[in-house]
């Protein structure tokens, strides 16, 4: 197993700390092998230059002594051209000094520190690059794995986060307040039957002529003079044996009438069983509440406003809508 197999494949970067990247610092132990040669190198080719230039400057004073000693000068003039040619001689001295300390004993040092710092090994590289090598990977081993597994949890929760980041839908959350919280809403609308003429007609005579003779139908109900409610009966003829009902309609049934004193109030009926269509929950002391397919007793005509006034089977009396109810049996 490599040693990159080791670190969980983490390339070599940020912190020391990190798996796997003390392979940098391992690494400077083939480094250094290798700048031990170059410098040596570097030593040798500058140990050349210095050799060279040495060598051209003796070449060259050596050329112009002779000349100079031939020549027709003389005096000072002749002196100080020796003296020139002479620190010429001098220079190159220098210069092969410093070659003679680059390529002998500084290279030498070099080569001898090389040697004794770095141990080849049988198998290729050097003895301090494995031990070195060895001794990160078994200090890491322990957390490397641990490593993994919370690299792995990370990675996958920021990838479900990510996901839900990007799920986000504004327009949806728009869609599911208005029906939850909005006009979007289901509501129970009361529901309104359509007007027809065949409705709102009258009965005829012919139509009540079919019933039976013992068949009791509702027209008005007037208040006595004592305020005590009573039921007008039904006006009746014979005819040829058989009752004849006169003609009547819902619209001719009043829904005021005047008191013994002259003042208008409800007209009272002794009870009219109804069944509510929807709930209702009373908004004032005065008013019923019930819930829809609940039974009552309507005990009194609608008034202007659309209320009626009935009671409960647990005899509770008030107010309520006149369109929350249809009559039983209807």
């Amino acid at each position: 197993m490599s040693s990159e197999d080791d670190a969980g494949g983490e390339a070599p970067g940020g912190s020391f700390w990190e798996a796997g990247n003390y392979r940098r610092t391992v690494k400077r132990v083939d480094d250094g092998y290798r700048l031990c040669n170059d410098l040596i190198s570097c030593f040798q080719e500058r140990a050349k230059i210095e050799r060279n230039y040495a060598q051209q400057l003796t070449e060259w004073s050596r050329k112009w002594r002779t000349n100079v000693e031939k020549g027709p000068q003389y005096g000072t003039l002749e002196k100080a051209w020796h003296a020139f040619l002479t620190a010429a001689d001098k220079l190159s001295e220098i210069h092969l000094a410093v070659r003679n300390h680059l390529a002998g004993e500084d290279s030498d040092k070099i080569k001898a520190w090389q040697k004794e710092a770095y141990h080849k090994q049988m198998i290729g590289g050097f003895k301090e690059t494995k031990e070195a090598e060895d001794g990160f990977r078994k200090a890491q081993k322990p957390w490397v794995k641990k490593m993994k597994d919370v690299s792995k949890v990370f990675h996958a929760l920021y990838r479900d986060l990510y996901q839900v980041i990007m799920a986000a839908d504004n327009q949806e959350d728009l869609k599911w307040w208005r029906n939850t919280h909005g006009p979007g809403m289901a509501m129970n609308w009361p529901q309104f039957e359509e007007w027809s003429l065949e409705t709102q007609r009258p009965i005829t005579k012919k139509e009540k002529s079919g019933k039976m003779a013992d068949d009791v139908t509702l027209t008005s109900i007037l208040p006595t003079r004592d305020g005590v409610v009573s039921q007008t009966p039904l006006q009746t003829r014979q005819s040829g044996g058989k009752e004849d009902i006169s003609e009547w309609s819902d619209e001719d049934t009043p829904k005021k009438c005047l008191d013994a004193n002259g003042h208008e109030e409800d007209i009272k009926v002794p009870g009219v069983r109804v069944r509510a269509l929807y709930d209702y929950t009373g908004q004032e002391a005065d008013e019923l509440s019930f819930k829809a397919g609940e039974e009552l007793m309507k005990i009194s005509e609608e008034d202007e406003q659309g209320w009626c006034k009935g009671r409960l089977l647990t005899g509770q009396v008030g107010l309520y809508p006149a369109n929350y109810v249809e009559k039983v049996g209807s």
